[in-house]
């Protein structure tokens, strides 16, 4: 697409929109009595407009059925789980039977681990991205120090090269292929929340089988952004959160993946829950766990209702939509901002991101050479909503479920008015 720095490039593009509907069914936080230019999806999705009346929905089964709501409700309780992971079989590529909600993103990554990382003497090693997100640092930290091995030697983190601000695939496969001998598990995410770059999930799943580890990826960041095969790419396991693109609201419910080969072996080992264990014998309240044979094998407890629901009516938003019309739409828009921001003079950044739309989602991470906080207070003071990453990065991404071209072109606006004043 040919793009044109113009507002009225922007409503075209926007009448064109085939999903131009579907931003009337969020709610905008306001700013000066207006809707506020919301580019923070990459951290937080806006309420879906259907999310009240589902939240009621369940809250009036509740006083009407109580107990009984868990196979008496308009939705019952006991297969909670199952509303949301069918709607995810398209979005994350793979069935069913390997998806569930469950917990959040850290607590499933741990469990995840408990059952993929299974070191030896000889292979024991971890491989993940430098600059990985807190919590899967902390997690492949702890987790290494719980088998008793020391993380200085047990995890090998891949940088970008000296001068560069993006890991090279081939770099990845290189350490992979020299490690191979002792290396248990490969865990990445599969888009780095800083830089915003979408790494090659099937080239690093490979690369990672062929060495003799499994291979594992935290898709925070990729769940209802970038649409994935999970199953086909053979990945063994992945985990996500749902408040980003998904729109499931703050602390919402986490989501996992268990490649079948793995989710349909009852003596693949993991930690039990009685919501892991076989429905046909659950109420038996016997001894002897006996997990079922596909994801939600690895659920601990009672399906967190409430904690779901908001996802649930999101994800019915996204069967309407369809994963792969967001990506389009996704794409035409990330390629329009940076278009834009190329145009811009006066202001001293970097687009850290790739500029390969297949390298990337809807995030735009720029990096300010000086006065970054600044700016992004400035920003923040004219009504857009983007968010800063230490050391020096502002975060932008218009996600196509409820973002327009002319959210995009305003940010654009402003953005050269607080050049034009710098």
């Amino acid at each position: 697409m040919e793009y044109v720095a113009s507002l009225a490039f922007a409503k075209e593009q926007d009448q064109k929109d085939p999903l131009r509907k579907f931003r009337e069914q969020f709610l905008f936080p306001q700013r000066k009595g207006k809707d506020a230019i919301y580019l923070c999806g990459n951290s937080l999705g806006l309420q879906p407009r259907n999310v009240k009346a589902a939240i009621e929905q369940e809250l009036a089964d509740w006083q009407q059925c109580a107990v009984e709501g868990y196979w008496g409700a308009k939705h019952p309780w006991l297969y909670y789980q199952q509303y949301c992971s069918k709607p995810l079989t398209s979005i994350m590529g793979a069935s069913q039977q390997e998806l569930t909600v469950m917990n959040t993103l850290t607590v499933n990554l741990h469990f995840m681990m408990l059952s993929f990382y299974k070191p030896t003497k000889q292979r024991f090693k971890v491989l993940m991205e430098a600059g990985a997100f807190p919590s899967d640092q902390y997690a492949v930290e702890t987790q290494v120090k719980f088998h008793g091995f020391d993380p200085e030697s047990a995890i090998i983190e891949v940088s970008p090269r000296p001068g560069e601000q993006l890991i090279r695939t081939e770099d990845i496969l290189e350490i992979i292929n020299r490690e191979s001998n002792s290396l248990a598990l490969v865990l990445f995410g599969g888009i780095n929340y800083y830089t915003g770059q979408f790494f090659d999930i099937p080239a690093i799943t490979a690369a990672a089988h062929r060495a003799g580890a499994y291979a594992g990826f935290d898709l925070a960041h990729v769940a209802g952004n970038i649409p994935v095969q999970l199953h086909d790419w053979d990945v063994d396991f992945a985990v996500w959160c749902s408040y980003k693109y998904l729109n499931g609201g703050p602390g919402a419910v986490g989501g996992a993946f268990v490649h079948e080969k793995h989710a349909g072996n009852r003596g693949f080992p993991r930690l039990g829950g009685w919501w892991g264990n076989e429905e046909r014998i659950r109420f038996k309240m016997e001894k002897g766990f006996v997990p079922k044979d596909n994801a939600e094998g690895w659920q601990q407890s009672t399906a967190q209702v409430f904690n779901m629901v908001s996802l649930k009516a999101s994800l019915e938003l996204f069967e309407e939509a369809g994963i792969k019309a967001l990506r389009n739409k996704s794409i035409g828009m990330t390629n329009f901002l940076e278009f834009l921001l190329q145009q811009l003079k006066g202001i001293n950044f970097e687009i850290i991101t790739p500029n390969n739309c297949n390298e990337r989602g809807a995030q735009l991470s720029l990096l300010f050479k000086d006065k970054g906080k600044e700016i992004h207070q400035q920003m923040t003071d004219a009504g857009i909503i983007v968010d800063w990453r230490e050391p020096g990065v502002i975060r932008v991404s218009p996600a196509p479920m409820y973002n327009s071209y002319q959210d995009v072109f305003h940010f654009y606006e402003i953005i050269a008015n607080i050049a034009s004043n710098a």
